[in-house]
């Protein structure tokens, strides 16, 4: 809060003038940023523009140092406001001047400036921190994953709090710099372009620089000993890949997958537009999770998602949401078939791609293999809860939505939103509620009531809906098995522990 002056005289009337006058509006920012799924996640009262990160990690021991620089305006008069963050802070300035800080609820540090910050005010917060991100743990569980040479913080819809201080919810998109020091030996990976490595009394430093908006969940680290690939797409977009030297057996069909990245991220961009960022890649730790995650540029995957050969499907669901989910991000993640519902049916699209079953044929495996009384038919793609969040319904009957919109208003114009949608909405967010609008502006058709059978409903859509959208209906001992199916119900676990 404002301290209050008291000065005898003149002196006293220049001091007043000094103090706004709308000091009294002056009060702490949400703990929240106002995402009914996810109530305290995020927080109110500024918006940060850029993350600076210096870090200094030890795999032996899992210790991070760091301090974090956020580059930040206020957007209300602000007397407090909070971070998102686990681990040990020493100091917090802002502008330069110390400021006051203490925890509270779950994850939350709340900072008090020395004075308080006026509406639209740029401001600098510097945070010194340091501890072990595998000892903490928030609401049960933990978002950093300790491996045998190192550790990786990784996870949706929450991973940053283990590793930097953050406004921790994809309505507050930044640019980053993450430079990590490890001891020699030792790589650090993160999101973007590697700007230097440098190397000084037996330890490395590694600089990494996203120059897009990016999500704090799509922030990543990941420290081990790694074989690294570097190349470049025919597209020209420079690519960075890492292996964790002790995958097993599951090294080579890792490597086999990942090594196409440029390969696919070219084909999508034919469907989606120019990829929208400036680097490419993808990281395999060994880790014990089972999923895959789209961290921004370069794609976390789960050792497993390889145990059974070679999956380039995964790896075409990952580099989809670069466009669906990391350059266009949900704007509350109730909207998370905006993500999710878009790579799975660029999944579907490879698999026609590979002559291994049409999107329409997967679309007809999907429809008649679940029954109506299938509990998979009571998630809502559109608004699945919290707790159905990455509910496969979300993936399958979110892919038959556009699989109904693309039969309803043909091919011409599916295709045509499919390539303006992220350029409309490039570095930004949007909603289910957006895309409908946008879909039904590009084709001149109404479909409110389309996209309210397929992705609204707990129900099964019945035969008369789903046969006036060509998914037809079919007895269970009719089903052919589309041959990529197998593929792409490996990378159902890609948001699964």
């Amino acid at each position: 809060m404002h301290r209050r002056l008291i000065a005898p005289g003149a002196l006293a009337a220049s001091l007043l003038l000094a103090i706004p006058a709308s000091a009294a509006s002056y009060s702490p920012g949400a703990p929240g940023i106002g995402d009914p799924y996810y109530p305290a996640y995020g927080n109110g009262g500024y918006d940060v523009s850029h993350y600076d990160l210096r870090l200094q990690y030890q795999p032996e021991t899992d210790k991070l140092e760091g301090t974090a620089t956020l580059l930040a305006r206020t957007t209300q008069d602000l007397s407090r406001f909070n971070l998102d963050f686990l681990l040990d802070v020493s100091e917090v300035r802002v502008n330069g001047t110390k400021a006051s800080f203490t925890t509270s609820g779950e994850h939350e540090l709340e900072i008090t400036p020395k004075n308080p910050l006026p509406k639209g005010t740029a401001v600098t917060v510097v945070v010194r921190y340091s501890g072990v991100p595998s000892s903490k743990k928030a609401y049960g569980f933990t978002s950093w994953h300790r491996t045998p040479d190192g550790g990786v913080g990784a996870n949706e819809p929450e991973a940053a709090w283990w590793w930097f201080p953050s406004n921790d919810h994809p309505l507050d998109k930044a640019t980053y710099d993450v430079s990590v020091a490890v001891p020699d030996g030792s790589q650090a990976i993160s999101n973007g372009t590697l700007q230097s490595v440098s190397s000084r009394a037996g330890w490395t430093r590694y600089n990494w620089r996203s120059n897009k908006p990016q999500a704090t969940y799509l922030a990543t680290l990941a420290v081990g000993k790694f074989d690294l690939t570097t190349g470049t797409s025919e597209s020209g977009i420079p690519i960075v890949n890492a292996y964790s030297k002790d995958l097993g057996d599951n090294y080579g069909a890792a490597r086999a997958s990942i090594e196409r990245t440029g390969e696919v991220a070219d084909w999508l961009s034919e469907y989606f537009g120019p990829y929208p960022f400036n680097a490419l890649g993808g990281y395999v730790p060994n880790t014990n999770t089972g999923y895959a995650l789209e961290t921004q540029t370069r794609p976390f995957y789960s050792p497993r998602q390889f145990a059974s050969g070679t999956n380039v499907s995964v790896v075409v669901h990952e580099l989809a949401h670069q466009w669906y989910g990391d350059s266009v991000s949900v704007t509350g993640w109730k909207d998370i078939w905006i993500n999710e519902g878009f790579a799975r049916y660029a999944q579907w699209l490879w698999s026609e791609h590979e002559g291994e079953g049409t999107a329409q044929e997967i679309a007809d495996y999907v429809y008649a293999s679940r029954a109506a009384d299938d509990p998979f038919w009571t998630v809502k793609p559109g608004d699945p809860g919290p707790e159905n969040q990455f509910h496969i319904a979300v993936y399958d009957r979110g892919a038959l939505a556009l699989q109904a919109l693309r039969n309803e208003i043909g091919d011409e114009a599916f295709f045509a939103i499919l390539k303006g949608w992220p350029k409309q909405y490039s570095y930004g967010n949007a909603t289910v509620g957006d895309f409908v609008k946008y879909a039904e502006k590009v084709s001149g058709q109404p479909l409110a009531s389309l996209f309210d059978t397929w992705l609204y409903q707990a129900a099964k859509p019945g035969a008369p809906a789903a046969r006036a959208v060509s998914i037809a209906p079919r007895a269970q001992g009719d089903l052919v098995r589309p041959k990529s199916w197998k593929k792409i119900a490996a990378t159902n676990s890609v948001h699964e522990g």
